[in-house]
């Protein structure tokens, strides 16, 4: 097995091979004012994951991307009851004003975002979270987020080429592995179309308690 930080670099291209047949499927259905309102945030994020990675090592990076997943799943959850306690519904993100709280809430999150994406390709529990709690439905949810992270991957490449977690090496194993995104993607596609909103939401936010708890008690 792979040390934390170390896999980072090999799980990158793997995931922009993932993120390209992503768009190739979902493309139509993207949201693009929420990804340009998110975009320089994950900028900052990403540049503080670049400095915390010269000298973290694997259990500072362990420890604080399971924090920041169990953390977010618990506002994400205490949002959701509140907003359910005062019946008062979503509004999707498509309609949501453009006020300081979006703001403000796109800044926080696409800064977690862009930092555990950049430390430990973690990035994707996050804007899971922020996307739900946006209201984006389904079909929007997929859109946009392939779009989101197939930018950001490809922008993370140089920072994790400097960093030395891209070298030859991680490249040929991510030759090999490559051939196993192809059928992933597929199997990813036909659920998707099977699992109604619902299950879909439970699913993000069960997936992402998840990951938060392996990575604290590995």
């Amino acid at each position: 097995m792979l040390p934390a930080r170390e896999s980072t670099g090999v799980l990158l291209p793997l995931l922009i091979v993932g993120d390209v047949l992503a768009v190739g499927t979902y493309r139509r259905h993207a949201h693009w004012g929420t990804l340009l309102r998110l975009f320089p945030a994950v900028a900052v994020g990403v540049v503080v994951g670049t400095v915390f990675m010269l000298w973290a090592g694997d259990a500072e990076v362990r420890t604080s991307i399971g924090a920041i997943l169990l953390l977010m799943a618990g506002v994400t959850l205490w949002r959701r009851r509140a907003a359910a306690r005062a019946a008062a519904p979503e509004v999707p993100a498509a309609d949501a004003a453009d006020g300081a709280g979006a703001r403000l809430k796109a800044g926080s999150y696409g800064v977690l975002g862009g930092f555990t994406t950049m430390v430990a390709n973690a990035g994707g529990p996050v804007m899971s979270l922020y996307l739900l709690s946006a209201g984006f439905r389904k079909l929007g949810f997929l859109g946009t987020s392939a779009w989101f992270f197939l930018i950001v991957n490809v922008a993370k490449v140089p920072f994790s080429v400097s960093l030395g977690l891209i070298d030859g090496r991680s490249l040929l194993l991510d030759a090999l592995l490559a051939l196993f995104v192809l059928p992933g993607a597929y199997i990813g596609k036909a659920c998707v179309d099977r699992i109604n909103q619902k299950l879909f939401e439970r699913l993000v936010i069960a997936a992402t308690v998840l990951g938060g708890l392996q990575l604290l008690l590995r």
